[in-house]
């Protein structure tokens, strides 16, 4: 069938939701979404065992694009007490709910308070590391003067060129901080030593931290703290309130999903885009399979791609260059799996109890185990526990698909995950009442393989006028939430506009402004 006023969108994360219901706000296409999968979200999507909710990763709702925070607010409005207290334009301000409590059953958005600490040598840190006689304390003096010799030595002596991830690390912090908070913990996530990884990743996520930075926000804080949810002027690793779904992050793009749907637009789940027709530099045909077989779509008027970059081009049926080809098919990724873990207790404290960890993320940095990151899920919400008396834990492991832990039993995986928080003395692994196992491939577009010639596949996707690239794996860039937003945003404002810049979109978090930096 005919269908040149269409727009396909391939994916439902937040990419692509965000793509196919502004298009139905601005636009007169007939918008259809293709998700692979039974799931609404993506990475963001809220996985639910047995009540209890998961999300993977972990979600801040925190940008700083005002156009993000009122998109958000739009569609989850906070939790209502009479008003919630947010920041817009720089300014506090309450937000008034028209009088009425919304009911406990209803979507809303809450604001949560923020702790994530770093657990290494059997002690914890603050994440990012503060100074304080805490911190000197517990890494003992020596350390301590070790850490501040290496870090002055390097801002005199500053390394040239910076071509690596070590260099920009060592650059910014100096190679005994590196050592002991940075390079773990990063060659833990990614499978590979920091000195195979381009310097372009740190310089992506750590713009704007430095030790001097945190020296700023401690003397700060001796003032006074700013609580809002938006606190544009923060680094995101030093925020200390960021807003959060009741019920978690899927929350957010289900209630997207269902305003897709009243606006007429159509979500097709279990459906995979696996063939795209190019003829003279455009898209002529997409083809997908699903639930009720073939499905085809002629002359759409607009494809938004979140599919990975590898999956595109293999899908591309047309006369696609061979050094393009070659640099899609070169492209790594990281994979990732979470255990979730039901505990009557953790650290030896119930919720509640005056012990009880405040951590929304603890990151662990201790030898001989190989869980990366824990999400202590009663601190993101108390709705994503069933019973508030139980711990409710996520155990984050960074993977390759088909590797020891991708292929491992799921209860073996599952005490396995148990012994190492017990191990690292955060849990007993008998105290664990149930759990689960939740893999997502692709989850980290990677910065090496054929990445350092991303312009050359980027050059040729440029040419096809009515494709649009969009989010983490369709730019194969480590963008959060709220930066896959604002390309999805930009690509439909240039074709309200008539000026179609692809520049622009790639340019979604590759600026200042952009960044939320790690």
């Amino acid at each position: 069938m005919n269908t040149s006023n269409t727009a396909v969108v391939i994916g439902a994360g937040p990419a692509g939701l965000t793509a196919a219901l502004e298009l139905l706000r601005q636009t007169d296409l007939d918008v259809v979404v293709l998700e692979a999968t039974d799931a609404i979200g993506g990475i963001s999507q809220t996985v639910v065992h047995n009540g209890n909710r998961i999300d993977i990763g972990g979600h801040r709702f925190f940008s700083k694009s005002d156009r993000v925070m009122d998109w958000w607010l739009d569609v989850l409005p906070p939790e209502s007490g009479g008003a919630a207290e947010i920041a817009y334009q720089g300014k506090t301000r309450e937000v008034e709910l028209d009088g009425h409590e919304l009911a406990e059953e209803e979507g809303a958005m809450m604001l949560r308070p923020r702790l994530s600490r770093i657990i290494h040598g059997g002690h914890f840190f603050d994440y990012p590391i503060s100074l304080s006689p805490d911190t000197i304390r517990k890494l003992g003096i020596g350390r301590t003067a070790r850490i501040g010799a290496s870090y002055l030595r390097q801002r005199t002596r500053r390394k040239r060129p910076i071509e690596t991830l070590e260099d920009f690390f060592i650059d910014r912090f100096g190679r005994e901080l590196y050592a002991t908070f940075f390079r773990d913990y990063t060659e833990k996530v990614w499978g590979v030593p920091c000195k195979e990884i381009p310097a372009e990743w740190g310089a992506q996520r750590v713009k704007g931290l430095s030790v001097t930075s945190a020296i700023l926000h401690f003397l700060r804080n001796i003032v006074g703290r700013d609580k809002t949810a938006r606190q544009k002027g923060t680094e995101t690793s030093l925020i200390e309130r960021f807003l959060y779904p009741r019920r978690g992050p899927g929350e957010m793009w289900e209630a997207v999903a269902e305003k897709i749907r009243q606006r007429g637009g159509t979500i097709r789940m279990h459906t995979r885009a696996d063939g795209l027709a190019v003829e003279a530099g455009r898209i002529t045909r997409v083809h997908a399979e699903g639930p009720d077989g073939h499905l085809t779509f002629e002359d759409p008027a607009l494809v938004v791609s979140t599919m990975p970059l590898r999956s595109l081009v293999a899908s591309i049926d047309g006369a696609v260059p061979a050094n393009v080809r070659e640099v899609a098919e070169g492209l790594v990724y990281r994979d990732f799996l979470i255990v979730g873990l039901l505990l009557d207790k953790l650290a030896g404290a119930k919720p509640h109890d005056p012990n009880w960890l405040q951590d929304n993320w603890i990151y662990v940095q201790e030898p001989g185990v190989r869980v990366g990151r824990l999400q202590v899920f009663n601190n993101w919400s108390p709705y994503m526990v069933t019973d508030p008396g139980l711990a409710w834990v996520g155990a984050e492991y960074f993977v390759n698909e088909g590797d020891d832990l991708w292929t491992m039993d799921d209860n073996a995986l599952r005490q396995f995950a148990a012994r190492e928080l017990q191990d690292i003395g955060l849990a007993d692994a008998r105290d664990v009442r149930d759990s689960v196992v939740v893999r997502m491939p692709k989850a980290y577009p990677a910065y090496f393989g054929t990445y350092d010639r991303m312009d050359e596949l980027r050059s040729w996707l440029d040419g096809v006028e009515n494709l649009a690239p969009v989010g983490r794996n369709g730019m194969h860039r480590y963008n959060n939430q709220d930066h896959s937003m604002l390309t999805a945003m930009t690509v439909v404002d240039q074709w309200v506009s008539g000026e179609r810049d692809p520049g622009a979109v790639w340019a979604v978090n590759a600026e200042e402004d952009y960044h939320e930096e790690k």
